[in-house]
């Protein structure tokens, strides 16, 4: 991984938020629910969403607005992050990219209001701003329609089938309707809000001092001298999660931490890559840590 220097991270919080607010025009970075795409241009299709080893749908798990400051092709900028829920499998994880400048042909130019809409109705935006269709059950492209009403779109055959079990057989006589009820399929994972704030500062050998000051109140009549002998003998592994625990515990609700180019918080010894086990980006750059995210976004 290429050197990262200090750098400010950035700590995100899922909070509950109104429907309007992850819509795609608020530009949110949040967890669950469909994915608020930017624009149809580079989105990925359902072979690009299956999983690798099960080959079922991928499920949106996040996604972090990230605009790139001096890139005007990345003025508005998203990353969304999808995983495969099946059992046993749970195993793919997959990142695409979506981007688009801030003179585009979806967005107003300046920043989107802070007040709620006119409409702000609980109904699904099926359908993007450039006019692509999203499947009903997952939000991702839908190039396949039902046969019957030619109205509801899918991103595969599992989805289609899913959705006719759970209420579109009787729906599909009422194609009018269909964005006011869809089910809940099951699929999605619950929606939150990203409400990012910045990490506090703190030094090191202050934490090291007061984790110190712990373990000696915890050891009661312990000697000193045997505390020095354990912590002489503590293993790399322990040193690495007792320093994962450690910064997590200043913010322990936070299921996000973002910065470009920071270094990431390993809660294990085992399998961290090196340098050389990271491939370039095709450009020929040297890639870098932009997020890291807790398994309890799950």
């Amino acid at each position: 991984m290429a050197a990262a220097g200090a750098r400010p991270v950035e700590l995100g919080f899922a909070e509950s938020a109104p429907a309007w607010r992850l819509r795609s025009e608020q530009f949110p970075s949040k967890v669950g629910g469909r994915p608020a795409w930017l624009g149809a241009a580079g989105l990925p299709g359902p072979r690009a969403l299956a999983c690798e080893l099960c080959g079922r749908p991928l499920s949106f798990l996040l996604q972090v607005y990230a605009p790139l400051p001096g890139r005007p092709d990345a003025f508005h900028r998203c990353i969304f992050l999808f995983c495969c829920r099946e059992q046993p499998c749970c195993a793919g994880l997959r990142v695409f990219r979506n981007q688009l400048p801030r003179k585009n042909d979806f967005y107003s130019y300046e920043p989107p209001s802070e007040n709620p809409p006119p409409e702000t109705g609980e109904s699904v935006c099926l359908q993007l701003k450039s006019g692509a269709h999203l499947c009903r059950v997952c939000g991702c492209l839908g190039p396949k329609t039902c046969s019957r009403c030619h109205k509801a779109y899918y991103c595969s055959k599992e989805h289609q089938t899913l959705d006719w079990r759970l209420g579109h057989k009787q729906a599909c006589a009422q194609p009018d309707h269909l964005d006011h009820i869809i089910p809940d399929h099951n699929f999605l994972f619950p929606e939150f809000e990203i409400v990012i704030e910045t990490e506090d500062e703190i030094m090191p050998e202050v934490v090291e001092k007061e984790d110190y000051s712990e373990i000696i109140e915890s050891m009661g009549e312990a000697l000193e001298e045997e505390l020095d002998s354990m912590a002489k003998h503590e293993s790399r592994e322990d040193k690495i999660f007792q320093k994962f625990k450690t910064q997590i515990a200043l913010e322990p609700e936070q299921i996000l931490r973002y910065g470009r180019g920071i270094a990431p918080i390993w809660i294990s010894g085992e399998n961290i890559p090196q340098e050389k086990d990271i491939p370039d980006c095709p450009c020929g750059a040297k890639r870098i840590l932009e997020f890291q995210f807790s398994d309890t976004v799950c």
